[in-house]
Order: C-alpha cells, then structure tokens, then sequence
C-alpha cells in the first residue's frame, strides 16, 4: 500500500519541474526577443540616429548579435558550476540576471538625451542578456529530462523549449498592444517602447519563486552523492568531446538561423518597411499567430521524437524548413497581410520539429560527469553561428541586392550544414543517463565512434573494481 506514495510525489515534482522550467524560459526569451523586436522598430532612430536609416539598422540588428558572442561566456560559467553545484542554483541564477539586465534598458536614456553613453550602455545590458541566455537552457533542459522517464525524454524536454515560442508570442503581443492601442504613432517612439522591457522585473519575481522551490536534479544528486563532480568539466569536455560539441553546434545552426532572422526580428523591420508597407501592429500580430503555431508544433516535435527517434523527427523538421525558404518571402513581398500569416505559418511547421528534440537529444549524447558543460556551450555555439547575426546577414544581402532571394539562399545554406550534422550524430534515445552508466555515454554518440558494444561488454567488469 505504500508504493503509490513515491509515485505519487515523484509525479507532482516532476509537475512542478515542468512548471518552473517552462515559466523561466519564457520570461528569459521574453526579455530576449523584447530586445529583438524594439531594435528592429525603434532602436535605429533611439540609438543609432547619427548612423542613417539604413546603418542605423544595420547597427540595431547587429547589436542583437553581439549578445551571442557573449554566450559561449555563460555556457561556459553556469555549465561549470552546474557540474559543479548543482542545475537548479545556476537557474535562479540566470533568471535574475536576464529580468535586471531587461528591467534597466526600460530606463536608458537615448542618443538624444545621452550622447554616445546611450548605445554603449545598451550594448553593455545586450551582452549581460547574453551571459544569461548561455547559462539558462542547459540548466532548464537537464532538469526537465534529467528528472524524466526514458520513454518521455523527448516530451520532458519540450517543455522548456516551449519557453522560447511562448516568449516570443509574448514579447510580440506586448509589443502589438503598446503600438495599435496603448501608445500608438510617436508616443510608442517616446515612451511606449520602454513598457515591455520594464514589465520584466514583475516576470522575473514570479519565476524567482517558482525556480526556487524545485529539486534538484536526480543525476547532479548522484553525481554529488558519489563525489564524482569533475574538476573543470569545460577542460574535460572539449579534451574527450570536442567533435560532438561542433556537430550539436551545428545541428541547431540551422533552426537558429531561420527563427532569429525570420520571426525574431528581421521580418517584423522588413514587413512593416517600405519594400512591403504593412501596419507595424498588423505584423507584430503575425509573428503573434506564428509564435503560437511554433509552440504546438515544437512539443508535437517532442512527443513525436519519442516515438520515432530525434533523428527522424530533425529530418522532417529541417525538410519542411528547407521548403518553406523561397515561399516565405515571395508570400511577404505580395504585401498581403493575409498571405503573410500563411507564410510564417507554414515556416514555423519546421521551425518546431527541428526545435522540440534537441534537449533531449542533446542530454543523451553527452555523459553526465560534463552534461552542463556540453550542452551549454553546444547550444551557445550554435546560436552564433546561426542566429548571432543573422538579421544583419538578411539585412545587408538585401540592401546590396535589392531581393529577398538571396536570404532564401542564406537559409537553404544553413538548414543544409544542419542536415549534415544531424547525420553524423547517433540516436540515444532510452539510453541511462545517470552517472553510473558513464562508460557507455562516453563513447558512440557519432557515426564516426564505434566503440560503443566494446564499452558495453566491459562495463559490468569494470563496475566491481571501481566499487
């Protein structure tokens, strides 16, 4: 009678694992994309006026990208000491300093009031944005499938993947509200454009509560239990596994490159520019409904990648990505508001398939004792090399090629050096991720690495002799 009892709670925490990392992802994507959005609206004229128009847009979307070349910075901090102390400490952590770093743009002065102090000291907030978005998905994600079952991996890990669709639904929703009904015209020039960025401190507070009362990871517990913490996981890590960190780097490129350019803030500066002439709130709305299709498509990913493998489901994914690249401009370029909802609609089926399964592919392919570090630092090189500038990219190739075309081409580029990766990379779904099961996760997670039945046959040997 008293086995349902463990059942029974192990359930509620993983609720509330649940809970605490799809609330804190959300609001550290909502502060991300807040920035995102407002550069590519306001931040030329707020910041960068001096510049021009066309500079001085080159210059907001590029000040987007510098916050990535900051997160290898992060991964690299929170992946060592959450290998070190603990997932969930480095997650409160992150959050707090994302909501500080959001809250004090929403003060900034501007260029006009501030001189050159204004865009220096908003580049110093964007790269505190970026240390903190290094650090927040590793940690998010192994608590979510650390704390799962083998067969719901994939579903788990989802979750806080759902952070980042939901983030941008919001920060977008926030966005059209303030333009089409708060503070509409000049006065979302003047003062409204800070609204969104100081509602993050409220956000912050509620994720600080929640973060706070979740436990720590089963494996990091093991790991602690057993004194087996590795010295400098990060040395550790691209000493035995630095293929496997370029390889994951690049399988999120891909996806990267295509959400930050497409729906992160490129497109709402291009649709609502004069090459297309649509109401800002109008396609602030858009990438709204885009946002949302991409967080069911994005946990239909998860559950789908426990069913047929992570493999499997990035090949769709990444398939439909690749076909959706010369339609989705040529729909936007119409100029029909219609036709730009059927556009970002249908971009964001492979934006979410090739999304939900990477927390637990990533979990998989590393080994425990470096699980922070790796896919920390996996997922913050990748995002530079995808989505770090990717805006700029689009936005330069149109301004000295006059077409969309050849961003189409940039995308088809990036999704094809994904598809590779992502072929050169074992599915481990199922396999035990806990540290004691170490000597199999160390080896045969790419197609190169054939010593995996040679490590599973020597396991059981070996078991006694380090007891």
């Amino acid at each position: 009678m008293s086995a349902p009892a463990p059942v029974a709670q192990q359930k509620a925490n993983q609720r509330r694992v649940a809970a605490a990392t799809l609330i804190g992802t959300t609001i550290e994507w909502y502060d991300f994309f807040i920035y995102a959005t407002a550069a590519g609206l306001v931040f030329a004229q707020l910041f960068f006026e001096p510049a021009g128009q066309s500079i001085g847009l080159l210059l907001a979307f590029a000040s987007v990208g510098i916050s990535f070349l900051f997160r290898p910075l992060g991964a690299f901090l929170a992946g060592h000491f959450g290998d070190k102390i603990g997932r969930r400490p480095m997650l409160v952590i992150t959050l707090v300093l994302m909501g500080a770093a959001t809250t004090l743009i929403g003060i900034l002065p501007t260029y006009e009031t501030a001189g050159v102090i204004a865009p220096i000291m908003l580049l110093l907030l964007r790269i505190l944005q970026g240390v903190s978005a290094g650090g927040e998905w590793g940690g998010a994600v192994l608590m979510a499938v650390e704390h799962a079952s083998p067969g719901r991996r994939g579903r788990a890990g989802a979750v806080p993947q759902l952070g980042v669709p939901l983030g941008m639904l919001l920060a977008a929703g926030v966005t059209a509200l303030m333009t089409g009904w708060i503070a509409p015209g000049d006065a979302f020039l003047e003062w409204g454009w800070r609204v969104p960025f100081l509602l993050s401190v409220v956000l912050v507070g509620v994720g600080y509560f929640i973060r706070r009362a979740v436990d720590e990871s089963p494996v990091f517990e093991e790991i602690a239990q057993r004194k087996e913490q590795t010295r400098v996981p990060v040395v550790e890590l691209f000493r035995k596994h630095w293929l496997l960190v370029i390889l994951a780097a690049v399988v999120f490129a891909g996806n990267n490159a295509a959400g930050y350019m497409a729906t992160g803030g490129f497109i709402p500066s291009y649709a609502s520019g004069p090459a297309v002439g649509l109401e800002r709130t109008d396609v602030l709305l858009a990438v709204t409904f885009a946002a949302a299709l991409w967080f069911c498509f994005t946990l239909l990913s998860g559950v789908l990648s426990d069913v047929i493998g992570r493999k499997r489901t990035y090949l769709i994914g990444f398939a439909s990505q690749a076909l959706m690249v010369f339609p989705l401009f040529w729909l936007i370029n119409t100029g029909d508001l219609v036709l730009l909802y059927v556009a970002l609609g249908l971009f964001t089926i492979g934006l979410g398939l090739s999304y939900g399964p990477q927390a637990a592919w990533y979990s998989e392919i590393f080994p425990a004792s470096v699980r922070f570090s790796g896919v920390s630092i996996s997922y913050a090189l990748g995002a530079i090399i995808g989505g770090a500038f990717a805006p700029t990219i689009a936005q330069a190739l149109v301004n000295a090629t006059g077409s969309t075309d050849a961003v189409s081409f940039y995308l088809l580029a990036m999704t094809g050096l994904s598809v590779v990766a992502v072929a050169l990379l074992r599915d481990r779904r199922g396999i035990d991720l806990s540290v004691s099961n170490q000597a199999e996760q160390e080896v045969g997670a790419t197609i190169f690495d054939h010593r995996r039945a040679a490590a599973r046959e020597a396991a059981p040997a070996a078991e006694p002799a380090r007891r």
